[in-house]
């Protein structure tokens, strides 16, 4: 999965004169958490975020009467706020990439640079975007987990059985972590089935093999 696919393209910036009362409109109005600030060429100085312009604002505790907060917010500007160590990924690389630079890093989003251009954005919630594409949770519903040895065809086994009952895999995610060395967690999804069928199945892949969970994610209720 590559950025260039899920970012949000051509993002709203702003210069570092800004205010900051404007940089809050903007967000309000396109419904966004942060911006990219760039100076007279073009180039990304810094990104100043929704959490940034919340730390800036007067506590409600504040004696101001309303007329000095709007000169007060007036006269901030994004670049006394704005995060200037900034956190960039490229079109090319990979969303796993990026959701690692995020994680690391403790940021929820990253822009995106294309020759030291900002082209994008990508945003924890693109990140879940992928993560919801991946797992193909809206094309099923029933995950299968399982604890197998690491080893060669070893998932192709469980494939066989599924197929033999009708199933058809939606998606297939492995996993080395919290495993016993030689093994790994498979979870494969499978598309809605008949319910005696995947009976039948359930009861040939817990005979055959460590079969760790069987799990049904209900969206209707969300």
């Amino acid at each position: 999965m590559l950025v260039k696919d899920w970012m949000t393209a051509d993002p709203i910036t702003v210069g570092p004169d800004t205010s900051v009362m404007k940089a809050s409109q903007l967000m309000k109005e396109n419904n966004i958490r942060r911006l990219p600030v760039l100076d007279n060429s073009g180039k990304l100085i810094g990104i100043v975020s929704d959490r940034d312009l919340k730390e800036a604002s007067p506590s409600k505790a504040t004696t101001l009467d309303v007329h000095e907060l709007y000169y007060l917010l007036s006269e901030l500007k994004v670049k006394d706020i704005m995060s200037r160590k900034v956190f960039g990924i490229k079109p090319m690389d990979t969303v796993e990439k990026a959701a690692v630079i995020m994680l690391e890093n403790k940021v929820t989003g990253l822009p995106v640079l294309d020759d030291g251009k900002v082209v994008g954005i990508l945003s924890e919630g693109d990140v879940f975007r992928v993560l919801t594409s991946i797992t193909g949770i809206y094309r099923g519903g029933t995950v299968f987990s399982f604890v197998l040895e690491d080893r060669p065809g070893s998932i192709k086994e469980v494939a066989d059985v599924i197929r033999k009952h009708g199933g058809r895999m939606v998606s297939i995610l492995t996993s080395y972590d919290m495993c016993e060395e030689g093994t790994r967690k498979v979870a494969i999804r499978i598309a809605d089935m008949p319910q005696d069928k995947l009976a039948g199945l359930e009861k040939e892949l817990e005979g055959e093999f460590t079969l760790d969970h069987v799990g049904y994610d209900e969206l209707s209720d969300i």
